[in-house]
């Protein structure tokens, strides 16, 4: 069987959450629905720029309730996401730096996700996304 077929190609927006720790800068990574270590990311928000709708993330997924994000992306990186039906979705992300400045321990996902921080080049070893470890890498 030939054709034409392509598979679609999705826009993403992440937020990388970083403070000042006791060690040096702090990046947050959060778990996704399979347990595996990401920052937190969605879709692109209508009414949003993407570094405003990469802060919502930040709050939804890891509790990051007041921020400083860079409105260019710090890097970009391509992903493939499982869909519900077992569909593989090719997701081109975009990665905001965010400096977090208040994170609450109650926030609407906190019982879907764990959440760490962790230096940059522990992050880099945690996730699994080869185009994110290198963003972390050059953090």
């Amino acid at each position: 069987m030939s054709g034409n077929y392509t598979t679609p190609i999705h826009r993403q927006l992440a937020a990388l959450c970083h403070r000042k720790g006791e060690k040096g800068r702090e990046v947050l990574l959060v778990t996704s629905s399979e347990g595996r270590w990401i920052l937190p990311k969605g879709w692109p928000m209508e009414g949003k720029h993407d570094s405003e709708a990469a802060l919502v993330e930040a709050w939804e997924e890891a509790g990051v309730r007041e921020g400083k994000v860079k409105r260019k992306p710090i890097g970009t990186f391509v992903a493939v996401k499982q869909s519900k039906h077992g569909d593989e979705d090719i997701c081109i992300t975009r990665v905001f730096e965010v400096k977090a400045k208040k994170v609450l321990d109650i926030y609407p996902e906190v019982k879907r996700r764990d959440r760490r921080w962790v230096s940059a080049k522990a992050a880099a070893r945690l996730v699994t996304e080869d185009g994110l470890r290198e963003i972390l890498r050059n953090l």
